[in-house]
């Protein structure tokens, strides 16, 4: 098929490149409103615990987990209060709350509500804060606490009013995301363009993988907005979308081109080297464009749409980039001919510092064949020694915790992080860390309090609050809120010191979960503290079934490709072991904060969904470089007598030839993601380096040292299976290498046509 598709593409180069603009503009059109129907949530799974619970609230009481505060900072010595004058600003702004209609009641002030004062005012009594919740869900409510703060901040009679909370700092941390997204293009485009030019040579050559990263993102920019019509999906895909599509465009067209090169070298006419090239580094392109969907997809199986998202976006972008790849490059070869070696920069270069032009050598004198000469002659020792250090770095990697992100993923300097820290420091309770028990079900008043009042006895409960009263070690010390019930449904609120991320906030949130609740009545826990440990509950339970399907996935299709069943165990366990020291980097990094936690704060944990996100995209691209290894390999492999030398020549070869492809995408993929690394947000500065340090390690350590080691320590056994699944790769697999090129040249008379047409379109 890709042979035929070939020879269709270079029969008529400017029909497809013509059709392709056309399509492109197209889908520009449609997919730059994206942004706009993207969602700004999807961290929480909306089946857990705390998700039900959270729509009981919205449901029978209005009120949501979404919440915002005013923080009121009065001038020197007054006191927030008790002062009339606070009390007027504050009356005015719970007023102007109260009047958009996305704000929930009940609306919470230390004067509406005295019994709440303690954690309403600051310890001096110079702040105290208006808390309400909003309306919409992650969605929605950050636009809305956005609304809220561009009408109601400022200064109101010398008492000056900012705005926090939450919903806050979600809408924060997406107004940062989108200007790290601009600053990551800013610094990967042009650097990588840059570096195109010192691989390439030519100015045009090196344009061509940049055509083909922009038609990837637009393609999947459109793509994604039509998903979003059927389904929630998160605006961070757009993040993926851009480093992915470039880092993607630039590895296949990379290997497409430099076969195509290797073949006119060896003196094909330009026809006859495309279709060589589409026959060898296409299928490899096409191929490895499997193997990095599928990795993606399995995020698919995750039920908060963040994650899911980047499936979407993932596999979309990987097919737009692998069918730009296979269909615009022959067409862009074919019309540009000759033309593609033009604009070379490097003559003007070595005239200026009076260089010669440098001589063909032959591959057996080139530095990659001689570091794999090296490789295999002291095989044992190298895989000894780059295991053990992979396993060192990796040691950190069992310590690893996950958590819920919260304001400190934001810089210091954000408005709604300095809100929550000031809350932190100067309030003696922290609301954001009150634990709400939703209780469904016929349960008398005095079976809700004595519950009540068992859940105030549990271990750093401040109180707990229900429609029967509020209770402090089991003790009742004030009336409770009959709000608080309505029918067969009771809130009952329990406030705490402990931070919710931490051990001993999740330690106490099971305590609570084990307080018996009244017969015949289902309780549900919701809050912060909740939501992370459902959130971490629902990675772990999921996290099997994915690892599960990407190994699977990639065992079957390397066999396939392969047709050895050695060679994908050998890929499994090499990067397994090639991401646990880049995980084991992060938490040393961004968990345990060692080096300043690179510019961020450490809390102790990793935002739950980034490692499993990066795990999966990191495997993906690390079976894209196995793939562009083991292709070439294999095809010296099946050139060479099957013998052991012959094994050995074709590990070889097959990095000399890739050598200098491998580095140089991993060097270009490095940049697109190190782009992302100087994003302002936490989670994804700790994605961009976690995958700048994942490519780079693979590229290096892996494909250039441990692959040929082993292999050579495996010899002929590289290339064994059974012999049922043997007759299953000669009748199913994958075909590669000359035997590949020689079916497709015999295959008849449209291959001539091809190249009878090309003098006219020459």
């Amino acid at each position: 098929m890709l042979a035929m598709m070939t020879r269709r593409i270079i029969g008529a180069p400017r029909i497809v490149l013509g059709v392709a603009a056309l399509v492109l503009v197209l889908a520009g059109l449609y997919g730059a409103g994206a942004a706009q129907q993207l969602l700004a949530g999807g961290y929480s799974d909306p089946h857990s615990e705390s998700s039900r619970a959270d729509q009981i609230l919205n449901d029978t009481f209005d009120r949501s987990g979404s919440q915002v505060v005013l923080k009121l900072d009065g001038p020197a010595g007054m006191n927030m209060a008790t002062d009339p004058a606070a009390r007027e600003v504050g009356a005015r702004l719970v007023d102007e709350l109260g009047r958009f209609e996305f704000v929930q009641r009940p609306i919470l002030s230390a004067w509406q509500n005295p019994a709440l004062a303690p954690a309403l005012v600051s310890s001096d009594a110079s702040s105290t804060l208006i808390i309400a919740s909003l309306d919409g869900g992650e969605e929605e409510a950050p636009d809305h606490a956005a609304q809220i703060e561009r009408e109601l901040g400022g200064e109101r009679d010398g008492i000056a009013v900012r705005v926090g909370g939450l919903a806050l700092v979600f809408n924060q941390v997406n107004e940062q995301a989108a200007k790290d997204l601009a600053v990551a293009e800013a610094i990967a485009i042009p650097i990588s363009f840059l570096v195109l030019i010192v691989v390439f040579g030519g100015l045009v050559a090196a344009a061509l993988p940049v055509v083909i990263g922009i038609v990837a993102i637009i393609g999947t920019f459109a793509l994604l907005r039509l998903i979003s019509e059927f389904t929630d999906v998160s605006i961070f895909a757009l993040n993926l979308t851009t480093a992915l599509g470039l880092a993607l465009a630039i590895d296949y067209t990379l290997l497409i081109v430099t076969r195509y090169r290797e073949e006119v070298a060896a003196g094909a006419p330009r026809p006859d080297a495309i279709m060589a090239t589409m026959a060898t580094a296409g299928r490899t392109v096409a191929f490895s464009a499997v193997t990095v969907a599928l990795s993606l997809a399995a995020l698919v199986v995750f039920p908060m749409y963040f994650l899911r998202s980047f499936a979407y976006a993932g596999v979309g972008v990987v097919i737009v980039a692998a069918i730009a790849a296979l269909v615009l490059t022959p067409a862009l070869l074919m019309v540009l001919d000759h033309r593609v070696d033009a604009l070379d920069m490097r003559r003007p270069v070595r005239r200026l510092l009076r260089r010669p032009e440098p001589a063909d050598r032959p591959i057996e004198e080139g530095r990659w064949y001689r570091l794999a000469q090296f490789v295999l002659r002291h095989a044992a020792p190298v895989a000894i020694v780059v295991t053990a250090v992979l396993v060192v770095l990796g040691a950190p990697f069992l310590g690893i915790r996950f958590g819920f992100p919260d304001d400190r993923v934001l810089p210091e300097t954000a408005s709604a992080r300095v809100i929550q820290q000031e809350m932190r420091d100067d309030f003696a309770q922290d609301l954001s860390s009150a634990v709400t028990v939703v209780i469904t079900g016929q349960a008398s008043d005095r079976e809700l309090a004595a519950y009540t009042a068992a859940l105030s006895e549990v271990a750093d409960v401040e109180s707990a609050t229900a429609p029967a009263g509020t209770f402090v070690d089991g003790t009742a010390v004030a009336p409770g809120n009959p709000a608080d019930r309505r029918g067969d449904v009771a809130i009952v609120s329990i406030t705490t010191p402990l931070e919710p991320m931490r051990d001993e906030g999740r330690n106490q949130l099971d305590a609570l979960r084990a307080v018996p609740p009244p017969a015949g009545t289902d309780v549900l826990f919701t809050g912060v503290a909740a939501t992370n440990a459902d959130t971490v509950g629902a990675i772990y339970s999921h996290l099997p079934w994915v690892l599960a399907l990407i190994a699977i996935a990639t065992f079957v299709l390397l066999f396939l490709f392969t047709g050895s069943v050695v060679l994908p165990l050998k890929a499994l366990v090499l990067n397994i072991l090639s991401l646990s020291a880049t995980f084991g980097a992060m938490v040393w990094f961004f968990q345990d904060g060692h080096l300043g936690g690179l510019g961020t704060t450490a809390t102790g944990y990793l935002a739950a969904t980034i490692p499993v996100l990066m795990f999966c995209i990191a495997f993906g691209l690390s079976m894209d470089y196995e793939v562009f290894l083991l292709g070439r390999i294999r095809e010296e492999w099946l050139a060479s007598d099957r013998s052991r030398d012959g094994s050995d020549h074709a590990v070889a070869i097959g990095l000399a030839r890739t050598g200098r492809v491998v580095t140089a995408a991993a060097l270009l993929m490095s940049i697109v993601f190190a782009g992302i690394a100087a994003s302002e947000v936490s989670f994804m500065r700790m994605f961009g380096v976690g995958l700048t340090l994942a490519v780079l390690m693979d590229a290096t350590l892996i494909r250039m040292l441990l692959v040929p080691a082993f292999m050579r320590l495996a010899g002929r056994a590289n290339w064994w299976a059974p012999g049922p699944l043997r007759w299953l790769h000669d009748r199913f697999g994958l075909s590669e290498g000359p035997a590949a090129q020689k079916a497709n040249r015999e295959s008849g008379a449209e291959q001539d046509e091809a190249v009878a047409v090309t003098p006219r379109l020459r």
